[in-house]
């Protein structure tokens, strides 16, 4: 039998060291007016605590999401951690099963940078439908501010560190939450938003091996802008199309919160109306993998959206990867 799948409870976590326009000004040439007019960014949150990692904020995202609806950890299925800084690099998300108490869930990372959260809900609705498990935990998270160069004006204003977290779970096919999906790539253009690994140029004296080191955030902005623009709407509108529902039908748009001037191109492309636009990009900026379910849980939390809401999440971002959910809330 064919399953269903709902998202039935949301958390998330944010470092309590708040980074404002004007202190980024004391360490680039760069200014509130600058800042805030070329990205609807006012401040940031910041992990400047010695020992805490993305698993950290995982984990209370995680928490929260579970407290809030009762759930024992020991009833969660799946684990998928969404990130692209883990604390290790074999991975961080058996960290947070083991940390959360989830003792009978398989857990693995899901690297997609800001589509990941995406990526990720629509990998764990995979294994709903199926019948495979029934209750899956998703959690975005990622602590940029490890990999960004703090003398790069163009990228160090930008990204935040923070976690949101979902819990997934199967219910009768009738009641299926998540109504369509469109996921795309493509790596042709992956240099324009990266962290390189860069090998050494003198190898091992024996082996000849060429070892190296990961380096810090590298962006071209105006093609991921250009990028962002042109195939987020068609991505949308494709998986409008494909359940016979139109912009008209949707009563929130949640994108990836890169730059609020992406998120009003997107709107005004699609004709939507900007009070239907979900963002809180002014108070965390971009926080890659955690950006959407963080400002989903805040809704959430506000009881701003409503039984049998349309929301359309649209995630983009390095690869270059896209993608789009339809979900009745």
């Amino acid at each position: 039998m064919v399953q269903g799948a709902k998202i039935i409870s949301t958390g998330s976590a944010t470092p309590s060291v708040k980074v404002s326009n004007e202190q980024m000004s004391s360490i680039v040439d760069t200014s509130d007016e600058w800042i805030f007019t070329r990205t609807g960014i006012k401040e940031r949150r910041l992990l400047t605590e010695y020992g805490q990692s993305v698993t950290d904020l995982a984990v209370q995202a995680s928490l929260q999401a579970m407290e809030s609806i009762s759930m024992d950890p020991s009833n969660i299925d799946l684990i998928i951690l969404a990130t692209s800084s883990p604390n290790d690099l074999f991975g961080s998300a058996s960290k947070v099963q083991y940390k959360i108490g989830a003792v009978n869930a398989c857990a693995f990372d899901l690297t997609a940078a800001c589509s990941g959260f995406v990526i990720s809900v629509v990998t764990a609705s995979q294994f709903i439908f199926n019948g495979t498990y029934k209750n899956i935990l998703v959690v975005g998270a990622d602590v940029l501010s490890k990999w960004v160069d703090w003398s790069d004006r163009g990228t160090c204003i930008l990204f935040g560190d923070a976690a949101g977290a979902v819990i997934i779970q199967s219910c009768s096919s009738n009641l299926n939450s998540i109504l369509n999906f469109h996921l795309s790539t493509d790596g042709n253009y992956a240099d324009y938003l990266s962290i390189a690994y860069k090998q050494q140029l003198d190898p091992h004296p024996i082996l000849n091996l060429y070892q190296g080191s990961f380096q810090h955030i590298s962006m071209n902005g105006k093609e991921v802008y250009k990028f962002a623009v042109s195939q987020v709407p068609l991505s949308i509108i494709s998986c409008l199309d494909q359940i016979n529902m139109s912009i008209e039908d949707v009563d929130w748009l949640l994108m990836h919160q890169a730059n609020e001037r992406i998120l009003m191109a997107v709107a005004e492309k699609l004709s939507i109306s900007s009070n239907k636009i979900i963002s809180n990009l002014s108070k965390y900026g971009n926080t890659s993998a955690a950006s959407i379910p963080l400002a989903l849980n805040e809704v959430v939390q506000k009881n701003k959206i409503s039984t049998d809401d349309i929301i359309v999440i649209a995630g983009f971002g390095a690869g270059l990867t896209w993608g789009t959910i339809v979900l009745r809330w």
